[in-house]
């Protein structure tokens, strides 16, 4: 998972007034001000591994499929030109403009399913943070913090509690690899490449 835009983790999880402090696991001095890797968060815990390995998973039956339908493409486009020599000047016309017609609509709809995709790849990391929100805050409430901020966009810190190895533990924990949660469909479903002929162009570049 390479990209991680901004807001994929516009994260602050902000209360109205300071919780009381309790001990529990959090193992560190306490902190009001408290700071997260989401991108570590995703990537190391359970639910993000298995997200990754789907979206991989997927982006490779898609660049199947396609091949082997550019293959399909290829004999059919020898196959025509083969016949051309015995074939009307207006009816090779017609054939030729039907294929090319095919192949564009092939196009339109292998770029439709690698958008797809991506989406569901970039959505994924946020569907994670949904399932992690109460996790979160419980989180929040132990260490005795009002807020989280993303640790990317941290420059200076002094005196606050990087959270992610114990937020990946809970995580990990309260959801597993979270395939029995309520996950955005995007990735699942809209990325997922049908093995139906003729569907698909040209594959995802790797």
């Amino acid at each position: 998972m390479g990209r991680h835009p901004g807001a994929w983790f516009a994260l602050a999880l902000c209360l109205m007034a300071p919780l009381p402090a309790a001990s529990q696991d959090v193992g560190t001095v306490q902190s009001e001000i408290l700071v997260l890797d989401p991108e570590r968060l995703f990537n190391e815990s359970r639910v993000g591994q298995r997200l990754i390995d789907q979206y991989q998973n997927e982006r490779e039956k898609l660049i199947a499929t396609n091949r082997r339908i550019e293959a399909e493409l290829r004999a059919e486009e020898k196959s025509l030109t083969e016949q051309r020599p015995e074939m009307a000047p207006d009816a090779f016309r017609s054939a030729a403009d039907s294929f090319d017609a095919k192949v564009r609509d092939l196009r339109a709809d292998n770029e439709r399913r690698a958008l797809d995709l991506e989406r569901g790849r970039e959505i994924a990391p946020l569907s994670l943070m949904r399932m992690a929100e109460p996790i979160l805050v419980d989180l929040m409430r132990d260490a005795g913090g009002t807020i989280i901020l993303d640790s990317r966009q941290v420059l200076l810190r002094a005196n606050v509690i990087d959270i992610t190895d114990l937020a990946i533990l809970r995580i990990d924990e309260a959801i597993g690899d979270g395939s029995a949660q309520d996950l955005d469909p995007g990735l699942a479903e809209e990325g997922a490449p049908e093995e139906a002929p003729g569907e698909g162009a040209s594959p995802p570049k790797e």
